[in-house]
């Protein structure tokens, strides 16, 4: 296994570690549900900009609600069943969409609240094949970044775009510029007629031009409810990896009685677009380790700076700011311990710290840290200019690679 590799990472930082009696799933340290949590806030504050709602649904429910859908016979044998003696049968959601259309059908709705946008960090699970599984890009229990908007058919090429915009902007924070997209078209096992198919190709097709894409075809690589969109990042190995996809569904609202009132005052179905914008939580982190080699941005970093003492004598001074940085919102550590300084910077290297906050005698009488960069540059400053002096580098987007 390359020392690139995402699993050889998150061993040497301490991220996460997975094991035979949890096939596929991910047992999360403190450090990795560290940055599985800054991803998550993230987006979620992207999301609410956006105008998206955030929902939780049930992760488990009776089997019916996915005979309904049509998930049971499309993908029934990669979703995880069981019955109970009361002769019901059950699902863990492999998906959260059915869930989202409970929510948007417990109100009677009407054209003058569409869009109406739900996002859920929904954990899902699909029962793949054990050979399949790889680290975190191919997991049995994942949670995707998903969202669910219901509009009208006026509204999709506008929803598109609003869509797009905002994933053009996640991306370039993360450091992925490069961006491949692809039009997948009607599958052979699917649900709706053709003309249907003929209807949500084409607003889809004509919604992601009026976005400014010019996407490869994929024939038959569609969901069983509509065409889609997929988003693929190339990481800087050269690598490609699909994380991003919308898709345009006119069949399941109709199979799971979702409706408004339209302008007419007679009963329309709204038009779904399901889509996310990492895809999985877990597979991104897998990819966001190898793209930047364990070594993320000071924003994105589980712990950003590490204050170490030179000295015992200055071990108090270092305490109160390690304090001091908390305080202030950053996620920083404190080594006080008895080894040299050199050791100490290397320690930090080791375990992805971008900033060491260096403290010896002169610090602890003046006031100041010496700031200690991942490039060994360097720079001595009163408290405050390094609190200030970071916050301008740990923003979303390239900062301290």
């Amino acid at each position: 296994m390359h020392h690139d590799d995402h699993r050889s990472l998150g061993n040497r930082l301490d991220l996460f570690h997975q094991q035979e009696e949890g096939p596929g799933m991910v047992f999360w340290h403190p450090r990795g549900f560290a940055l599985y949590h800054i991803i998550e806030q993230y987006i979620r504050r992207r999301m609410q900009e956006a105008g998206y709602r955030e929902v939780r649904t049930p992760q488990i429910l009776a089997q019916s609600i996915f005979e309904q859908s049509g998930h049971l016979e499309k993908a029934g044998d990669t979703m995880f069943r069981f019955a109970r003696a009361d002769g019901r049968a059950w699902a863990v959601k492999p998906v959260s969409c059915p869930g989202h259309i409970q929510i948007f059908n417990q109100r009677l709705r009407s054209f003058r609240d569409l869009p109406i946008r739900y996002c859920e960090f929904g954990s899902v699970h699909r029962d793949e094949p054990s050979g399949a599984m790889l680290g975190l890009l191919r997991v049995r229990q994942f949670t995707q970044d998903d969202a669910h908007v219901f509009c009208t058919e006026r509204q999709i090429e506008a929803e598109v775009q609003h869509f797009c915009r905002l994933q053009r902007r996640i991306y370039a924070d993360f450091g992925f510029d490069a961006v491949a997209v692809r039009f997948s078209t009607r599958p052979i096992l699917r649900a709706g007629s053709d003309a249907l198919w003929d209807q949500a190709e084409a607003a889809l097709d004509a919604a992601a031009r009026a976005a400014g894409l010019d996407p490869i075809h994929q024939e038959g690589e569609g969901a069983f409810y509509g065409p889609k969109l997929e988003f693929h990042l190339q990481d800087r190995l050269g690598r490609w990896w699909q994380c991003g996809t919308i898709q345009l569904d006119f069949v399941l609202p109709v199979r799971m009685g979702a409706g408004y009132r339209d302008e007419a005052n007679g009963r329309a179905a709204p038009v779904i677009l399901h889509h996310a914008v990492l895809g999985s939580l877990e597979r991104f982190i897998g990819i966001l380790l190898e793209q930047y080699s364990g070594h993320l941005p000071l924003w994105l970093a589980p712990e950003q700076i590490v204050i170490a003492s030179i000295g015992a004598a200055q071990a108090d001074y270092a305490g109160e700011l390690r304090d001091r940085f908390v305080a202030e919102g950053w996620r920083a550590t404190l080594d006080d311990g008895p080894e040299t300084l050199a050791r100490k910077i290397v320690a930090a290297h080791e375990a992805g710290i971008p900033v060491v906050g260096v403290v010896g005698a002169r610090e602890a009488s003046d006031g100041s840290v010496a700031l200690r960069y991942r490039d060994g540059a360097q720079e001595g400053l009163p408290v405050a200019a390094a609190l200030a002096r970071l916050a301008a580098l740990g923003r979303p987007g390239p900062g301290i690679g």
